[in-house]
């Protein structure tokens, strides 16, 4: 049986039901629709979130409204160009993914949050990028 992690508040911060998000010289701002909070966080050791070390929790493709900035988000592809990676054109910071082994969700770095210290949620698991089903060959 599979056990989903709902985080509520991170240290001090209660995650919103609409909850903001921005790069770090705050030309992107986004709003997250995270009614249950922080769901599943994780980190993923496949070759491009390994190098940038985020942890993510997943947003429906609705969930997420830009509120500024969508002139300086950039988008990085790779590999089978399913996923989308989106970054801040200004300073770099990485702020959400549409996810390659889940196309209708968009990831988003919890780091990004406003208010949330990512260091706070303790140990998260990691999920296996490397291996990832999309690369298996039929």
């Amino acid at each position: 049986m599979l056990t989903t992690t709902k985080i509520a508040c991170v240290g001090a911060t209660p995650i919103q039901a609409k909850h903001r998000l921005s790069c770090h010289c705050g030309s992107v701002v986004l709003e997250l629709d995270l009614p249950d909070g922080i769901v599943d966080p994780r980190r993923c050791d496949c070759s491009i979130c390994r190098r940038k070390g985020a942890i993510v929790g997943s947003v429906a493709l609705d969930g997420i409204t830009i509120l500024q900035g969508a002139d300086v988000l950039k988008m990085y592809q790779f590999n089978t160009k399913t996923a989308k990676h989106y970054f801040c054109s200004q300073c770099g910071i990485y702020t959400h993914h549409q996810r390659r082994s889940s196309p209708h969700l968009y990831g988003y770095n919890i780091g990004c949050l406003e208010g949330v210290n990512p260091y706070d949620l303790g140990p998260v698991k990691t999920n296996d990028g490397v291996n990832h089903p999309s690369d298996r060959n039929a």
